[in-house]
């Protein structure tokens, strides 16, 4: 349930999920409270804060989720190889 509401958190950027752009690291479910480790596909991304915000919004949305943490790394730092075959299509990676 947590990841299908994360597929509705697009990066604003690029239009498509962050799921499938392989931005999600982690997910941790502890009682009512959701920690998710996600990295971002720049370190120097002015979106990253909106970013953030999306996913808390998204997540609280869920019933008995009351408290969500989104911790950003960028270790290991983010590349194309962790997209998904759908978001490479989209994006016309090869």
């Amino acid at each position: 349930m947590i990841e299908e509401k994360l597929k509705e958190v697009n990066d604003p950027e690029l239009g498509v999920s962050i799921i499938d752009l392989g931005l999600v690291y982690d997910i941790k479910v502890r009682g009512h409270k959701v920690a998710v480790t996600m990295g971002l596909t720049s370190p120097f991304c002015p979106l990253g804060p909106a970013i953030v915000k999306n996913v808390e919004d998204a997540l609280i949305e869920i019933s008995g989720i009351d408290d969500v943490k989104v911790d950003i790394t960028l270790d290991p730092p983010w590349s194309k190889g962790r997209m998904s075959q759908k978001a490479k299509e989209e994006l016309g990676v090869i």
